[in-house]
């Protein structure tokens, strides 16, 4: 445009997101995912001025199936976060855009979690667009996270132990009375208890999506087992997988003595 007036807002914004995306890289993807995040970067930059953007997930790795979805993390330099989860295309995308400052606040608790998600998704994830130095220097911290070894402090692996325990216990109470929610209660604890069971293996905890896999690789036995637990033909058989399940990752089937010590909790302030 050069016919000698000022640009107004919208013209200035439009022009603002023409020369960002002049300066995005894109990834090598089916036609159809690469009109989804470009669709999905536009709205990106009609939203917030980022200093970076990466896109990460199955889609970008190559792995997709019909129910991948598009990650985008966008970092900024404005003092709020936003998650925004939109169709693009058709395509699922999910957009996570923080300033560094949270970011750095994440790397810290996923690490304590077990769940290092955010280190994962900067780490591996596709540099879209690289305007600031904060955005390798975000990268560099996320792949230092995830070469930390696993911490699970005995006084957290034994929370984790007793809230599977318990849930396995209340799930065997009413298997007879109510079989189906016992069945849900059940399977949350098989799933509290391969958790706790990999993170006592010293590894961190894989995408929930992953879990099976996981649990499989690095015991088949113990897959073998979680399938009869899914696949189970009656109430009973299924609280037997559980329980079985339970004496691998837990050493237990419900109740056990346990202390959590004494949790400090002050008195309010006036």
């Amino acid at each position: 445009m050069d016919d000698g007036r000022r640009p107004n807002a919208y013209e200035s914004v439009f022009f603002m997101t023409d020369s960002l995306l002049a300066q995005c890289r894109w990834p090598a993807l089916d036609s159809v995912y690469t009109a989804a995040l470009r669709s999905a970067v536009e709205f990106v930059l009609a939203e917030t001025t980022p200093l970076g953007i990466i896109a990460t997930g199955t889609i970008i790795r190559g792995q997709a199936n019909p129910a991948s979805d598009i990650d985008l993390y966008v970092i900024h330099d404005a003092p709020y976060r936003r998650r925004v989860q939109r169709f693009f295309g058709g395509v699922p995308t999910e957009i996570f855009i923080n300033p560094p400052h949270a970011v750095r606040a994440y790397f810290p608790d996923e690490h304590h979690s077990g769940r290092r998600l955010t280190a994962h998704m900067l780490a591996t994830g596709f540099v879209v667009l690289d305007r600031d130095a904060a955005v390798e220097q975000l990268r560099a911290e996320s792949r230092a996270w995830l070469d930390r070894p696993d911490t699970y402090s005995a006084p957290d692996a034994e929370r984790a132990r007793y809230a599977a325990a318990s849930s396995l216990e209340d799930g065997a109470d009413i298997t007879r009375i109510d079989p189906t929610a016992a069945a849900l209660i059940l399977a949350g604890a098989v799933t509290r208890g391969l958790e706790h069971w990999i993170r006592s293996q010293g590894q961190p905890l894989p995408r929930a999506k992953e879990l099976v896999a996981s649990v499989g690789a690095m015991d088949p036995e113990l897959r073998r087992l979680v399938e009869q637990f899914v696949n189970a033909a009656s109430p009973a058989e299924r609280l037997d997988f559980a329980h079985r399940i339970g004496d691998r990752t837990l050493q237990t089937r419900g109740f056990f003595e346990w202390d959590s010590g004494r949790d400090p909790m002050p008195y309010p302030t006036e």
